[in-house]
């Protein structure tokens, strides 16, 4: 019998991190082939780990509620035959070995030993062939200690005087500094090693005014001006609650962890915001035919099994006026200054679930007709409420639909998912007064927002799109016409 620890695979789209969610084993618990042994949430939906390898659980190396990076030991299993092992288990020495499995860009094949390899330890003289690579060692993660604010750095890290240098035998692995992503990106950029940064923030965080101060030299983060803002500027968006002006208003105030799904909304929001120059244009119109048909479709048994509202017909306007101004589904080629326009329509749906905001794409919506676009939308909607939407399923996709009527909203200014040249907000269809025919009545009416990136189109393209979106839902029979 050996032992072999499974690590933290990347489950798709180069992800770095994840949230252990739920263990659905325990210590003792022997496990098949490809039974699911963990659920861990990444910045974009729920996963499932399968195992590897059969065997016992002897250790879960990762308590559930921590986010650990990928590649990180979370759970070691006792099978037999361990030299047998493809991925590099316990040789016939009985030493523990690695197990990364690769779901995705991150498989880490230089970690591996071809079955039957002999470690390099034992082996003999080297052949002419390069040999294969030493399994690293183990590294247990250690239990997470945070300093309190003002405390020394943690052990490992050097002081920007050098005084204090690590011990000899200190362990060839240091822990990742506390930052947050905008610091970690200002470090980048300034070419400083944020271990070697003394941290004043929270628990041992550090903040972007140590990082300005260690750039400079000057090793004293509150004497460091940021040559950024002006000295009567707003307070440091770095700063803890506790530290900001009007804390005391928050004191007894709940603390909310904000990772997986929402992180990643939070930073792509960021992105959008800065990466491009959004426009937004409102229409409102009269719906009342649309919501006839929405009637009579229901009534057509060829759509009993699926959910029909007017979000579908929306889908299909929107794919519709796609086709006719196709550079709404274009992206922005900054380096080679140039217009990437898709030959087709991936379409995103925002979906709002109880992690956070996800946008599942319907895949070549173009080439679907309306009840294979409906049964597209139901299967979208319901994975992604589930928090079951693999990573995969939510890129490549050329424009957004997102329906805040469905929350009884009239109408928003929606922000673009990052890359996209625009997005379209479906506000709440209700009887509203309208002039029809000469006479004030109650009519069926919405609101449209469309936000675009105004580097890849102008006004006079995005008001195109954006009535012939309306003048399908005004008159379906449009889309007759167009399709």
């Amino acid at each position: 019998m050996a032992v072999q620890q499974f690590r933290l695979p990347d489950v798709g789209e180069g992800l770095t991190e994840a949230e252990v969610v739920s263990w659905r084993v325990a210590v003792g618990d022997e496990v098949a082939t490809n039974a699911v042994l963990v659920e861990i949430e990444t910045a974009k939906s729920l996963v499932e780990l399968p195992s590897p390898f059969a065997g016992v659980v002897r250790e879960l190396l990762v308590e559930e509620g921590r986010t650990v990076e990928v590649g990180t030991p979370i759970v070691a299993v006792e099978v037999a035959g361990g030299d047998e092992d493809a991925d590099g288990g316990t040789g016939a020495d009985g030493e523990r070995r690695d197990v990364l499995v690769g779901y995705g860009p991150g498989r880490r094949a230089s970690r591996r030993r071809r079955p039957g390899a002999v470690p390099p330890d034992t082996a003999g003289p080297a052949p002419a062939a390069a040999p294969e690579p030493e399994p690293e060692p183990e590294v247990r993660p250690e239990p997470e200690v945070q300093p309190e604010a003002g405390a020394p750095a943690p052990a490992g890290r050097v002081p920007d005087d050098g005084a204090a240098a690590p011990a000899d035998d200190a362990p060839a692995t240091r822990p990742r500094p506390l930052a947050a992503p905008p610091v970690r990106k200002l470090a980048r950029e300034r070419g400083v090693d944020l271990a070697e940064v003394a941290p004043t923030g929270p628990r041992g965080t550090v903040t972007r005014r140590d990082v300005l101060a260690h750039a400079d030299g000057t090793g004293d983060a509150a004497a460091a001006p940021d040559p950024e803002v002006p000295a009567a500027a707003a307070p440091d968006p770095e700063l803890s609650v506790q530290e900001a002006p009007g804390a005391e208003a928050l004191a007894g105030g709940t603390r909310v962890p904000v990772r997986g799904v929402r992180r990643a909304m939070a930073e792509a929001m960021v992105r959008s915001s800065t990466e491009a120059p959004q426009a937004t244009l409102f229409h409102t119109l009269d719906v009342t035919r649309t919501m006839k048909l929405v009637a009579r479709i229901k009534a057509d048994q060829r759509f009993a099994d699926v959910r029909v509202s007017p979000l579908l017909l929306a889908a299909r306007a929107v794919v519709l006026a796609l086709g006719r101004t196709p550079e709404m589904g274009a992206r922005w080629d900054g380096r080679a200054q140039e217009l990437v326009v898709p030959a087709g329509v991936s379409l995103g749906v925002a979906a709002a679930t109880p992690r956070g905001l996800v946008v599942p794409v319907v895949r070549d919506a173009h080439a679907l007709d309306l009840l294979e676009l409906a049964r597209a939308l139901a299967e979208l909607t319901s994975t992604a409420r589930a928090g079951r939407t693999p990573p995969a399923a939510m890129t490549g996709g050329t424009f957004t639909l997102t329906n805040i009527g469905s929350l009884g909203i009239e109408s928003g200014a929606p922000l673009l998912n990052p890359g996209e040249t625009g997005i379209l907000a479906l506000g709440s269809f209700a009887q509203r007064p309208w002039v029809h025919q000469g006479r004030v009545r109650p009519r069926w009416t919405t609101t449209l927002g469309l936000t675009v990136d105004h580097r890849v189109v102008d006004g006079a393209q995005a008001g195109r799109f954006l009535a012939d979106v309306a003048a399908v839902l005004e008159r379906p029979s449009q889309a007759v016409v167009w399709s």
